[in-house]
C-alpha cells in the first residue's frame, strides 16, 4: 500500500514534525497513530517516518531511510489572475500535475476587485498548492509568487516562454512543446483574453505565441491543459517513442 506523505514543517537530525492545522488534520481527520509510518519529505529528500509522538497540534515522526521519488517539472505559470474559486481550483491541479511555480500576474482585463484582493489570497493558495502537493506525492509544493502587474512579470523569466493567445491560429502549442527538456513558461491571460498591447508587449519581450485550438477555453481549463502537454513534452516515455520512430 502506498503510503501517504506529508512536507515537514520541522526537520532537525533524525526527527520531524506537523505543526498546528497540519497537525490537527493527521489527528483528527486520518486519526493518527503512534507506530504508523508515512513518507516525510525533509527539504530536497523524502525519507519514511514513524510516528512517535502526537498533541492536537504536533506530531513528530522519528526519519527512517530515504524513499525514491520523482524530482518536480520545470514548468512555470504565468497565471492572470481571475475568479478566486476558479483559479484556486486551477492551482490544486496544476500542482497535482506537477509544476514548479505560480506567478500570479494583474494583467489589462484583471477585475479591479480581484486585484485589489489576491494579495490577502496569496497565504491560502499556498496552503492549497501544499495539500495538493502532499496529495499527490510531491518532493514540494509550487512556489507561489506575491501578484504582480505583467510588464513586471514579463521579463523575469527564462526558458522557453511561450503566450497561450486565442488570437493565434497557427502555431499549436503541442508543436510549440515539441520535446522541450528545459524550463517552459507558459502565460495564461485572464477571463476576456489579453488585450492588444500586451499581446505585443509579449512579442516584443520575444515571447512565443501558441494556441490550444480554436474553441475559447475557460482560463483555469486553459491552465490545466496547457499544464498537461507541457508535462507530457517532457516524458522520458514520449522521447523514447520518438526516438524510435526517427530511427524506423
Amino acid at each position: 500500500m502506498t503510503r501517504r506523505r506529508w512536507i515537514a514543517d520541522e526537520v532537525s537530525d533524525k526527527q520531524a514534525a506537523l505543526i498546528d492545522d497540519h497537525a490537527d488534520h493527521l489527528v483528527r481527520v486520518l486519526r493518527a497513530r503512534v507506530g504508523q509510518d508515512f513518507d516525510i519529505v525533509t527539504g530536497a529528500v523524502v525519507r519514511r517516518g514513524r510516528i512517535i509522538a502526537i498533541a492536537p497540534t504536533r506530531v513528530e515522526f522519528e526519519l527512517l531511510e530515504e524513499v525514491p521519488s520523482a524530482r518536480n517539472s520545470e514548468i512555470v505559470l504565468l497565471l492572470s489572475i481571475f475568479k478566486f474559486d476558479r483559479m484556486e481550483w486551477a492551482i490544486e491541479k496544476c500542482t497535482e500535475l506537477g509544476v514548479s511555480e505560480i506567478l500570479p500576474v494583474i494583467a489589462r482585463r484583471t477585475d479591479s476587485h480581484l486585484a485589489a484582493a489576491s494579495l490577502k489570497r496569496l497565504e491560502r493558495w499556498r496552503k492549497i498548492a501544499l495539500q495538493a502537493a502532499e496529495q499527490s506525492r510531491r518532493v514540494s509544493p509550487p512556489q507561489i509568487e506575491s501578484p504582480t502587474k505583467l510588464a513586471q512579470a514579463i521579463g523575469q523569466k527564462a526558458g522557453l516562454r511561450i503566450v497561450l493567445d486565442e488570437s493565434e491560429h497557427q502555431s499549436q502549442l503541442r508543436d510549440a512543446l515539441h520535446s522541450i527538456k528545459d524550463k517552459v513558461v507558459l502565460a495564461i491571460g485572464p477571463e476576456g483574453g489579453w488585450a492588444d498591447d500586451e499581446t505585443k508587449l509579449f512579442l516584443q519581450a520575444g515571447w512565443f505565441p501558441a494556441t490550444l485550438g480554436e474553441t475559447i477555453l475557460r482560463a483555469e481549463t486553459a491552465a490545466i491543459a496547457a499544464t498537461v502537454l507541457a508535462v507530457s513534452s517532457r516524458s522520458p516515455l514520449l522521447h523514447e517513442r520518438k526516438a524510435g520512430e526517427n530511427q524506423v
